[in-house]
């Protein structure tokens, strides 16, 4: 592991393609709490397939198309006749410009006719109504980027406007096949085992989200060639997509067996809970945005670390003394995988309390005392002044001490634990894998004549350094 590298422990997987549909906010609307999961747990199962040499098509699946564009069409028209205004800074928040716009809907009948028939328009392709819709998905995507840039993630957007040219062709293949019925002047697929029917054109002759859904499942088993379709969205959309997927069976798009691809999984996640054990909100009960939750952790572990400071500098330690710049680069990397850490540990399908008390703890099973570790053992092969690239060629493989044998056995189940948290699409099975690193560790260095041992230390931060990378967390040396 140490001399040819870890990338050669990577697990072999039975699929060369897989698409990752994750985060995937609404246009006009921020982000909160709840995307918060779908995104770090969809960054987490991409990074663990593409270290395991799959192609991953990152799929933001955007909500960018449907009746609310009408209604934020016409209300733009009318605070900004000339559409070239529009800009950022014109509407600097986009979601109370929603909720005005949807206030206005809801009380004029005027407004609401124009808002009809603004969507039938800007779907039959009228420039000024394309316009204005690009002006808004184009303010809505800066601000998902500020939010992706800080946890580190990579997307390709390919909204649901991407796939509604698709959707008539689709639905026409599948009425030739006799899957689709009508049924209350809707159409609809009946599917075994379900009380209703998947529904996949209104009453009105509209879409909705099963049309655009079986016609991303068709595009990326056709077009996109994917092995396997990984969909993570909230446990409630489960039914949907069991559904879908079924119908897609039907059609003979996917093979009816589970252990057969190409196939199509449902990543479901819990809610995030306040301390009150309720749905987590702000005092005002709103919906918590996540640039704010990831701006506080941030704040905290700054405040946490200039009080550490001031208490070595007041007990006379001799330390790195930080300045006001490198404080503020360690509590944004600390606080920001305080959050991702303390999701990703817990297994998706619970619900899990948000706590900022017990996520920027330092001690446990925490993203902050991981951190430590590594900077610890950073610390320890410095202080050796060993070679280490030397060692890699002259270096002997001794393991006498009963801990340095534990570490050097779990060191070696690596590759095992990443192909059973990628095939079972748990990342916190590594988490599990990667706080037990650390305890073994703890005793390795603490029993064991650490200096002496630097190839085995190496290979430990090897590991760590590789499952930091897997979870989305960048590790520093020193802390």
């Amino acid at each position: 592991m140490l001399v040819d590298g870890i990338e050669t422990w990577a697990p072999r997987l039975p699929v060369e393609r897989v698409v990752v549909d994750f985060s995937s906010p609404n246009i006009a609307k921020e982000m909160h709490v709840g995307h918060l999961r779908s995104t770090i747990i969809g960054d987490s199962i991409a990074r663990m397939l593409e270290f395991s040499n799959v192609e991953v098509l990152r799929r933001n699946h955007v909500g960018d198309w449907g009746t609310q564009f009408g209604i934020l069409i016409e209300y733009l028209f009318k605070k900004f006749p000339n559409v070239e205004d529009v800009n950022e800074t014109a509407i600097s928040d986009l979601q109370a410009f929603y909720k005005e716009s949807k206030k206005r809907f809801d009380n004029d009948v005027l407004f609401k006719e124009r808002a009809q028939k603004a969507v039938v328009r800007l779907q039959g392709g009228e420039s000024k109504y394309r316009q204005a819709w690009t002006q808004i998905c184009e303010i809505s995507r800066k601000e998902f980027n500020k939010i992706y840039e800080c946890l580190g993630v990579h997307l390709e957007e390919m909204g649901e406007s991407f796939y509604n040219p698709y959707i008539p062709k689709v639905i026409e293949a599948l009425s030739n096949q006799g899957l689709i019925e009508v049924n209350e002047d809707a159409h609809v697929i009946f599917i075994e085992g379900f009380k209703i029917p998947l529904i996949v054109v209104k009453k009105d002759g509209g879409y909705n989200y099963a049309s655009t859904d079986l016609a991303a499942l068709w595009y990326r088993l056709n077009e996109e060639k994917a092995d396997w379709i990984i969909y993570v969205t909230d446990v409630g959309q489960q039914q949907h997509f069991d559904m879908v997927f079924s119908a897609a069976k039907r059609a003979g798009w996917l093979p009816d067996g589970d252990g057969t691809y190409p196939k199509a999984s449902h990543v479901g996640f819990g809610l995030v809970l306040g301390e009150d054990g309720k749905r987590f909100r702000t005092r005002s009960s709103e919906v918590v945005r996540l640039v704010d939750l990831l701006d506080e952790a941030k704040v905290r572990m700054l405040d946490e670390a200039k009080e550490k400071q001031k208490e070595r500098v007041k007990e006379g330690i001799v330390a790195i003394h930080w300045t006001e710049e490198e404080l503020e680069q360690i509590a944004k990397i600390v606080g920001y995988a305080a959050v991702k850490y303390a999701d990703l540990k817990n297994n998706r399908l619970t619900n899990y309390t948000f706590s900022f008390k017990k996520m920027l703890n330092s001690k446990g099973n925490t993203a902050v005392a991981l951190l430590y570790a590594y900077a610890r053992i950073c610390s320890i092969i410095e202080k050796s002044e060993r070679n280490i690239q030397e060692l890699k060629t002259t270096g002997s493989l001794v393991l006498d001490h009963v801990d340095e044998r534990m570490l050097g056995y779990h060191l070696m189940r690596f590759s095992e634990v990443v192909e059973e948290a990628c095939l079972n699409l748990l990342p916190s099975v590594l988490c599990d894998y990667f706080y037990n690193l650390s305890e073994y560790c703890t005793k390795f260095y603490l029993n064991c004549q650490v200096s002496g041992s630097a190839e085995e230390t190496s290979r430990t931060v090897t590991v760590m350094r590789k499952c930091f990378h897997l979870l989305g967390i960048v590790p520093r040396e020193k802390i």
